[in-house]
């Protein structure tokens, strides 16, 4: 009988569930180009067929002991998020919207309240949106093992077994075992990235794992050692959350009172200061994908060491992380290297250089360049747009509006747009006009008319938009009304 179905039957004997609660918040930049601030890596589909925040809710999706999944994420990615889980069939227990990043204590603090409100004891599994885990199974047992230490009080968290010398991990000094465990010990203490040297000590010692960032820890438990440890943070995310209201399905936490929390991630605010953690130690593949390194070392590679995706063609080349995700990538004569291409953007790196990737990220936002922020496709709740060429006074987009939405009713003070079908059907406001366009039917929207764009149909809505003006930026949209609540 394999680990899930061994766990599935004990919490379902027990009359015991956990609540997976997924941090989604994340905008990292070390993948850039392919994660952007407001596409980050935890909705991109790096390791298989599935993104990492899909891969990460099916892990515990299938399984009666879990409850539906609780996620945290920012307002931005709200309507992606929920789409992305839509794709897989899972409606979740609630997502919260953090309104502004405050690392991951204070997001655990808002869900153990809110949680709290229905179920003070709530066991809750928390989890990176963005990591990669090989071996369910093990993660299974691991998580089994982890119950009854928790249940008692202690903060469970999950060390993994390394492989090798991971300057770019923390870890875990194991200390005893608890009576009556074998995998099951009480940390000694959590270390910071250590040094090349010091992390070999580290794995040659065999008193060391990785610190996963995965925990098991009751609601209950978490937030008496806030009100301890840190009793401000605790009591920014109370007024929060009891400010806090449901926005069409979502729970966004009260703005001013989140911003007063202080800015700790759960290891430093908790793990590290109190004498309950305890780690089970797990031999399963694992990682952050934290790099470009680390996305060759989990991919699958040919013979000759490399990890290819897209249309790629490679001669003589060795040990490299090669991608494209449209046109065509030619690489020649060349090792250790990552070659990542996007529509808008191309990186070429040694291997053992891309951790620098975020300097290059920073000095793109200096320039105030769109890069680190978005790709040339952006994500909408009713679709999305693309940008196909820009100049002097205009700017091109191919929009596809989904089966049964629409735009919100807007109007702009500073350009036109026409708007021509190329697949599908529109209903389109115009002022006080409604017109229905088919296929390479156009309309045109002077400055100031209020005008809304709608799919009726049962198929994607595909159109160019052609806008006009003196400004042509983003923040010329006066919304009047808006199906998703961003007037």
């Amino acid at each position: 009988m394999n680990a899930v179905i061994e766990t599935s039957q004990m919490l379902e004997q027990d009359s015991f569930r956990i609540h997976p609660v997924i941090l989604a918040g994340g905008s990292g930049t070390r993948l850039w180009p392919l994660s952007r601030s407001v596409y980050p890596k935890q909705l991109l589909a790096l390791t298989s067929d599935r993104t990492l925040l899909q891969e990460t809710v099916e892990r515990t999706a299938h399984d009666v002991g879990f409850s539906a999944p609780i996620l945290v994420c920012n307002d931005e990615h709200r309507f992606l998020i929920e789409e992305q889980l839509g794709e897989i069939g899972i409606q979740p227990r609630k997502i919260i919207l953090e309104p502004v990043a405050r690392n991951t204590g204070p997001a655990l603090a808002a869900v153990a309240l809110w949680l709290s409100q229905f179920e003070p004891d709530a066991m809750m599994l928390v989890q990176p949106a963005d990591h990669a885990i090989g071996g369910i199974g093990e993660f299974h047992r691991a998580i089994q093992a982890g119950i009854g230490p928790a249940e008692q009080g202690r903060l469970v968290t999950f060390g993994i077994k390394p492989t090798r010398p991971e300057p770019g991990y923390g870890y875990i000094k194991v200390g005893p075992l608890l009576d009556g465990s074998d995998q099951v010990r009480v940390v000694d203490r959590f270390v910071e990235k250590p040094d090349p040297a010091t992390a070999t000590r580290y794995v040659e010692s065999g008193a060391f794992c990785w610190n996963s960032g995965i925990f098991l820890l009751s609601a209950r438990r978490y937030l008496e050692e806030l009100r301890e440890l840190h009793p401000t943070m605790l009591e920014a995310c109370e007024r929060a959350v009891a400010a806090g209201n449901d926005d069409l399905g979502f729970f966004r936490l009260d703005a001013g009172s989140f911003s007063a929390a202080p800015a700790l991630s759960i290891d430093r605010a908790v793990m590290e200061q109190t004498d309950t953690a305890t780690v089970v130690t797990v031999d399963m593949a694992w990682s952050d994908l934290g790099s470009f390194q680390a996305l060759r070392d989990t991919g699958a590679r040919d013979q000759d060491g490399n990890v290819i995706a897209g249309d790629v063609m490679a001669q003589d080349v060795r040990n490299s992380y090669l991608r494209t995700e449209d046109k065509l990538l030619a690489v020649i004569g060349m090792e250790d290297v990552v070659v990542v291409s996007t529509d808008d953007a191309v990186l070429v790196a040694r291997a053992d250089c891309v951790d620098d990737v975020s300097r290059i990220v920073q000095q793109l936002r200096q320039r105030n360049r769109p890069e680190p922020v978005s790709h040339t496709t952006t994500y909408r709740p009713w679709g999305y747009y693309r940008s196909v060429d820009i100049g002097e006074r205009f700017q091109v987009k191919r929009l596809m509006v989904k089966p049964g939405a629409k735009l919100s009713l807007q109007k702009h003070f500073h350009r036109a747009e026409h708007w021509v079908v190329v697949h599908g059907t529109a209903l389109v406001q115009r002022d006080e006009e409604t017109l229905l366009l088919r296929e390479n039917e156009s309309v045109y929207i002077p400055i100031g008319a209020a005008h809304r764009l709608e799919n009726p149909g049962k198929l994607p809505l595909h159109l160019i938009e052609v806008q006009s003006g003196s400004y042509l930026g983003e923040d010329d949209i006066v919304r009047l009304a808006d199906t998703y609540g961003r007037c």
